[in-house]
């Protein structure tokens, strides 16, 4: 990756926000999903752009991603 790209990566392309199927398909998980998570807590942080609306920052998706990894099954639930 050359400096510029990389530049592009680090400051601009974490604050990008990205519509629901983006959110989704970065996921691996159904738009639905996302929804229900909306709806019921547990999701990750989302940007309410207007009443029908919805978007999330691709910061917001790695943290949330980072914050459901483990290292093994004996920290599951802790």
């Amino acid at each position: 990756m050359n400096n510029r790209a990389k530049d592009t990566f680090e400051n601009g392309d974490l604050d990008r926000l990205m519509d629901e199927r983006e959110a989704a398909n970065l996921l691996c998980y159904s738009v639905r999903a996302l929804q229900n998570w909306r709806h019921r807590g547990g999701g990750p942080r989302f940007v309410k752009v207007s009443g029908r609306s919805v978007r999330y920052r691709r910061r917001d998706l790695l943290a949330w991603i980072e914050e459901h990894t483990i290292a093994n099954t004996s920290q599951y639930g802790s």
